[in-house]
């Protein structure tokens, strides 16, 4: 089953005296690309998190909101008396300067940032191993919308290919008369050009095998068969992160079309090479959405 990159996922849940909020959102991207924001409480645990992600997630661009809610009445707090004084005092010079009364500043002091923080600033053991589940649920429901597209992305590419093999078998029915075409043009202008009776046979009948082995497009239609049955079997297969395999496949899908299209000198060929060209790009798109 085939996995597409983007998806959403949020899970939320109080444990004891604390609500966990996670937000994940996955992007298409080459490499696992990971923005990650975090309260002060989880900053300890900031690697262990970054791991579950890439573990679960492979790759992609991947947008990581977490949020820690205290809950209670009342909650121990810290208050950096040091940092006050400090402010204080810069305070004090410029009111002292600009003639401002400072009677009041001490509300205003207690606002400024770091002044005043959590008792507990680090989650013990036991909370984060809850916070993990809570990670995990997340996960799991983006995982869930991964697959969904996932399975739209599998049809859609599926079409493209069969699409591609529709032409394909078109132009093994128009090679022989493509041949014999050739010949007969070639022919025409030699007796036109030299004359029928100046023409070697013998020379004209190897001149032509080696023509025509140079046009022959035999082995690029084989070959392309064979990437177009690899790219359904890859479709089919379990491992996950299947995305950069499948591009590298269409890859070689459109060397094997632009071959064709180089050596055909006939336009109805020429027509079916066009539409496969049209397919393989709408498969490339679709791809790139592939994990």
């Amino acid at each position: 089953m085939l996995k597409s990159m983007t998806g959403f996922g949020k899970a939320e849940q109080t444990v004891n005296d604390k609500t966990f909020l996670v937000e994940i959102k996955a992007l298409n991207g080459k490499q696992f690309e990971l923005q990650l924001k975090l309260p002060a409480l989880l900053r300890p645990y900031e690697f262990d998190i970054r791991n579950i992600l890439q573990e679960h997630l492979i790759r992609g661009t991947i947008d990581c909101y977490i949020n820690i809610k205290q809950n209670g009445t009342t909650r121990p707090v810290n208050i950096n008396t040091d940092l006050i004084k400090a402010y204080y005092k810069q305070i004090d010079e410029l009111a002292s300067e600009l003639k401002i009364d400072t009677n009041s500043v001490l509300s205003a002091l207690l606002r400024l940032p770091e002044v005043v923080t959590p008792a507990t600033d680090v989650l013990d053991a036991n909370d984060f191993t809850e916070f993990k589940k809570v990670l995990t649920s997340a996960l799991d429901q983006l995982n869930l919308h991964r697959t969904e597209e996932g399975g739209i992305l599998e049809k859609d590419l599926i079409k493209r290919i069969d699409n591609i093999k529709d032409q394909e078998e078109a132009i093994l029915v128009l090679e022989p008369n493509r041949k014999k075409r050739i010949v007969e043009e070639i022919n025409q202008l030699l007796e036109k050009n030299v004359g029928k009776e100046n023409i070697d046979n013998n020379r004209m009948e190897q001149e032509l095998i080696y023509y025509m082995e140079k046009i022959d497009i035999h082995e690029e239609q084989i070959r392309l068969r064979q990437h177009c049955e690899y790219f359904k079997s890859i479709l089919q297969e379990t491992e996950e992160g299947k995305g950069k395999k499948l591009s590298f496949i269409l890859q070689e899908i459109g060397r094997e079309i632009n071959t064709t299209g180089s050596k055909a000198y006939d336009a109805d060929i020429q027509k079916c090479v066009v539409k496969m060209k049209d397919e393989l790009e709408k498969a490339k798109e679709q791809v790139l959405n592939a994990l």
